[in-house]
């Protein structure tokens, strides 16, 4: 059955649909059951015309790892021969990326896997190799034909991947690339969506009913309809920063750097969420690792927060203050008083450890550091997507967001620790307009 004929037969009633289905041979419904085309909804098609990048922006369970496996073994069926495939970490690209290839491939055209480094090999010839969103520099060398992307929204150095990618996309007569992902109001998707060789689809996670459970559904609607974080991951919106929030995007844009210079101090935030960890409905532990520089800037370097048993987040922050040669580990007192100290201290006895105590609201601590953001003096190293998406939705009324802020607050006791631990500090970063502004917003 030709492409055209599946196109067809899948735009029929389901009743004529049903009756050419019955006559169908054993051979014919096989063929059929690997025919992209048959099954597909009409936006995970790609589009027809000359683009460079087909961008598609989608909700969770759209289909958007569907589509763009599919896409690929159908670029390689046309005659594609070097693919990059580039996944958020090596774990996407191993666990998610790669098994859907091999998934969706018909019989007889099955790749082979090789791992560490990624290499996927169809009986034509044609070979994929397989990069990660936090190694750019990955991509010096190779040449390519075909891309996907995948959650590049996500990536920590979003920019710098795409473009070192763009480099690379000089092999065959037609490079395509197609980026999936749930979209952030990042510098790099508007800069996409606005780019004429660009080809955008959007869809919504409910395009995809017909596949999802119910009760998954429902529960969707339930918990997230209406909300910020619902029409971002559900609906698929580029969201506009929450007018009044401590946080801007510009305040991480514009300072945003690749590397950070030597560091006086560096520490380790924690903070802890009293929950159970893995397995649980409660918030992730805050893990903000942060620095200062040697030119009096606060850096704010890694974000290691996490849902894990106390055990397993208690390991991930010595890890974080091995790793960074951190001076010490600042975690606030909560939920059991000396709770997270022993949980630190059964880790490893020896780390620096610091306590400290929330006398104020969340809000009343964070303005300060709110403050070093608008006044420029504070560097994200690199993306750090979930970190700025909660600062972007503390507003003077509290945190708008699902959950609680925990890597933003995480955060706020980092740079606390590192930039304000003294309260004529506190007054001279918040200087009369800063406070103007802060009481305006109230």
């Amino acid at each position: 059955m030709t492409a055209s004929q599946a196109s067809l037969l899948a735009s029929q009633p389901e009743k004529i649909r049903q009756e050419i289905l019955a006559s169908l041979s054993e051979a014919e419904l096989q063929e059929l059951e690997y025919d992209w085309r048959f099954w597909a909804r009409p936006e995970q098609i790609a589009p027809p015309g000359e683009w460079a990048t087909w961008l598609a922006l989608a909700g969770r369970g759209w289909g958007k790892t569907e589509a763009g496996a599919n896409w690929i073994v159908e670029r390689v069926e046309a005659g594609a021969r070097s693919i990059a495939l580039v996944a958020e970490t090596q774990k996407d690209l191993e666990e998610v990326m790669v098994p859907r290839l091999v998934k969706v491939s018909k019989p007889g055209n099955v790749p082979t896997v090789r791992f560490r480094p990624v290499r996927v090999t169809w009986p034509n010839g044609a070979q994929a190799l397989g990069y990660n969103g936090t190694e750019p520099d990955q991509l010096r060398g190779p040449e390519f034909d075909t891309a996907w992307v995948d959650e590049l929204a996500k990536y920590r150095y979003a920019r710098e991947l795409w473009d070192m990618l763009q480099f690379t996309m000089r092999s065959g007569i037609d490079p395509r690339v197609m980026v999936t992902t749930t979209p952030r109001p990042i510098p790099i998707i508007r800069d996409l969506v606005a780019d004429a060789s660009t080809v955008v689809v959007r869809g919504s996670t409910f395009d995809n009913a017909g596949n999802l459970p119910a009760k998954f559904l429902d529960g969707l609607r339930k918990k997230y309809q209406g909300t910020r974080l619902g029409r971002q991951e559900l609906n698929a919106e580029v969201l506009d920063d929450l007018p009044g929030a401590l946080w801007t995007r510009a305040m991480f844009d514009d300072h945003r750097v690749k590397t950070a210079p030597d560091m006086r101090r560096i520490v380790v935030a924690v903070d802890p969420s009293g929950t159970g960890g893995a397995g649980d409905d409660g918030d992730s532990i805050g893990i903000v690792v942060a620095g200062l520089g040697v030119d009096g800037r606060g850096y704010v370097l890694a974000d290691r927060s996490c849902k894990l048993s106390p055990d397993g987040w208690g390991r991930r922050a010595v890890t974080a203050y091995n790793e960074f040669g951190a001076d010490r580990i600042v975690a606030e007192r909560n939920y059991g008083g000396a709770m997270v100290e022993h949980v630190i201290r059964t880790v490893d006895k020896t780390v620096s450890y610091k306590e400290v105590v929330a006398s104020r609201g969340k809000v009343a601590r964070a303005e300060p550091v709110a403050a070093l953001y608008e006044q420029g003096r504070v560097s994200h190293v690199g993306g750090l997507p979930e970190v700025e998406d909660q600062c972007c939705l503390i507003g003077p009324e509290g945190f708008i967001g699902e959950g609680s802020p925990d890597r933003a607050d995480a955060l706020v006791w980092a740079l606390t620790e590192l930039m304000l631990n003294d309260q004529s500090q506190v007054q001279m970063m918040l200087s009369s307009a800063a406070r103007a502004k802060l009481k305006g917003n109230r």
